[in-house]
């Protein structure tokens, strides 16, 4: 109905992704922004009020685009934009390798001021030029799921090798534990 380009921001809680990204698509959408972060209000039990409780993002959350786009990366015709624990040039680095066009800040912003900014933009620029990379573009794409060598590491089922190697770390803690206490 518009003939400006529509990037779509969606949230992560749909019961299959991929095929909510390709409906977007059908739909006509030009790019999806993944992922929205939804206000979330708490409750004061001593004054029985609603309060705001604004929770910035963390480094952690980015593992949620980063999996997302680099799955979605070359399946559908989309733009994909990555926002969501985008704090240094590194986190630039990684969702652009999984395939995002473009990645969006604010958190860090928020915590650091606008000059962060040059600290990601010299962070990235350092990046690619110790890495022989003519441009951020070059980069595009080139450890999303159909281009990395053990795509396996995108699906569920690399969900209980995860577990596993925590198991083992958690056993070997233990075991060190008994070494270091004599228990």
């Amino acid at each position: 109905m518009v003939t400006i380009p529509v990037a779509v921001k969606l949230s992560p809680f749909f019961s299959n992704m991929a095929n909510m990204a390709k409906r977007f698509e059908e739909a006509g959408a030009n790019g999806l922004v993944l992922f929205n972060r939804f206000y979330q209000p708490d409750i004061d039990l001593d004054e029985l009020e609603i309060q705001p409780n604004v929770l910035l993002s963390t480094p952690q959350a980015l593992r949620l685009p980063l999996t997302w786009v680099g799955i979605l990366y070359g399946r559908l015709r989309l733009s994909l934009a990555a926002t969501s624990g985008v704090h240094g040039a590194e986190d630039v680095i990684k969702l652009l390798m999984v395939g995002a066009d473009v990645t969006m800040v604010c958190s860090t912003l928020l915590r650091n001021g606008i000059s962060h900014l040059r600290f990601i933009e010299d962070g990235l620029k350092d990046w690619i030029d110790r890495n022989e990379y003519e441009s951020a573009r070059q980069m595009i794409g080139s450890m999303s799921q159909i281009h990395c060598p053990d795509p396996s590491a995108f699906e569920r089922a690399q969900y209980m090798k995860a577990v596993k190697s925590v198991q083992h770390v958690m056993v070997t803690s233990r075991e060190a534990w008994r070494i270091l206490t004599g228990d």
